[in-house]
């Protein structure tokens, strides 16, 4: 858990946040997990939307992440907006890599 803290990731995140919070067009943040939903603190929540769920770790999942629906929040926020839901359908078959 938290194995990618202090090896320079922080950096690069906060700056793509920061440039996607700069953003004047609703953009839906997806907050997996304490660490991530720290994050929050850096976004403008009068333009964007913000999801929160625990994070989806194999080891923690059932604590919190199912039920928690995100994939459905987050078409609910697109359909808020006025924009199409998005197919979260795995295919059948995997034709290619």
């Amino acid at each position: 858990a938290y194995s990618h803290h202090g090896h320079g990731w922080e950096q690069l995140t906060d700056t793509i946040i920061e440039k996607l919070n700069q953003r004047e067009e609703p953009v839906i943040f997806v907050l997996w997990g304490k660490p991530a939903q720290k994050k929050a603190a850096l976004l403008d929540t009068s333009k964007h939307i913000i999801i929160t769920a625990p994070h989806p770790s194999p080891l923690s999942a059932h604590r919190g992440f199912f039920g928690s629906k995100p994939f459905s929040k987050i078409n609910q926020a697109l359909l808020a907006l006025g924009e199409e839901p998005i197919s979260w359908a795995l295919p059948e078959k995997i034709t290619q890599l």
